[in-house]
């Protein structure tokens, strides 16, 4: 639950609260909100709950927003990159295992027997992988964000990503689950 609490705290708290205490200001200025949320944000994925969580969340507040904000003339966006954990530097080798270790020792005796050592390392090298992945020219996301506060009419939703990534959000968050859940569960 920490975990869940702190990437929560960030992630989704963080957002809100900036985003609360500037608006009184946007509103006067007729201005603009640009969210920052994730592909992932649209579309879940296995052993990243906590960060789909709040990027789902993201989404939900951003969308509230910007029908609330709309009859003020405030324009409302959110900016979806996909994986571009390479070029952030926030997880290395060292601090997933890091993290990995605690977690493996916090969890309950019932999950640990329940998943099993083998399951939870599998996801471990599974997120290794991830996080050494992905593209580290950010100049897409950077591109989105500016055009989202200059643009005459910026769109609701920017997709900075690569086209591997763009097309399984479609399949995601377009087909019905029993089809994507076939493509990218089973």
């Amino acid at each position: 639950m920490d975990t869940y609490k702190e990437v929560a705290e960030v992630n989704l708290w963080g957002t809100v609260r900036v985003t609360k205490a500037c608006l009184p200001l946007i509103r006067r200025a007729k201005g603009r909100v640009v969210n920052i949320s994730s592909m992932l944000g649209r579309m879940a994925n296995p052993a990243r709950s906590p960060y789909c969580i709040t990027k789902f969340g993201v989404e939900a507040f951003s969308d509230c927003l910007r029908y609330e904000m709309h009859p003020m003339g405030v324009k409302v966006s959110v900016v979806e990159p996909g994986n571009f954990i390479a070029a952030t530097s926030l997880y290395s080798p060292e601090k997933i295992k890091a993290i990995a270790d605690k977690m493996w020792a916090e969890l309950p005796e019932t999950v640990k027997n329940d998943y099993g050592r083998k399951y939870f390392d599998e996801k471990i090298a599974r997120m290794n992988t991830y996080c050494n992945s992905g593209s580290t020219d950010t100049s897409p996301v950077i591109n989105a964000i500016t055009h989202a506060l200059t643009a005459t009419a910026p769109y609701t939703r920017y997709h900075p990503m690569d086209y591997y990534w763009w097309l399984r959000m479609q399949v995601m968050t377009h087909l019905p689950g029993a089809i994507s859940d076939r493509i990218y569960i089973h």
